[in-house]
């Protein structure tokens, strides 16, 4: 009687142990970058080139700056920065940007709108 009773636990395990499916998930990782509305980045580098003001710019030679700004989930732009060789450079850089008005075209992370930080280099020649 014992030995039909371990019998019938081992065969009703074994058949739970392999009636199991595993489950794997797939990963499906989709991702799309911001991009300006209006002509892609390109275009919104010209529109910071007719927002700027050259003449607010002080110095001489090359001047080098890096304008760092949060692409928000409504294609708003925030925490606008600009690091470079020269503080008016930075300023007016900042300034340009806050001109344009244009909204951008969110970045998409598995087709949700995410905050994306996106750097612009500008250069000028004074030369």
């Amino acid at each position: 009687m014992m030995k039909k009773v371990i019998f019938l636990f081992g065969v009703l395990f074994f058949s739970i142990c392999v009636g199991q499916e595993t489950f794997k998930p797939e990963i499906s990782v989709k991702s799309q970058q911001a991009e300006f509305r209006n002509g892609g980045t390109e275009n919104f580098r010209k529109l910071i080139a007719e927002n700027f003001r050259i003449r607010k710019v002080q110095g001489s030679g090359k001047l080098s700056c890096n304008i760092t700004f949060v692409v928000e989930r409504a294609g708003t732009l925030s925490q606008i920065q600009a690091s470079g060789t020269s503080d008016s450079f930075n300023k007016e850089a900042i300034r340009a940007v806050q001109k344009i008005k244009e909204k951008w075209i969110p970045a998409m992370f598995n087709n949700e709108k995410v905050r994306t930080r996106y750097r612009i280099p500008l250069n000028l020649d004074f030369g």
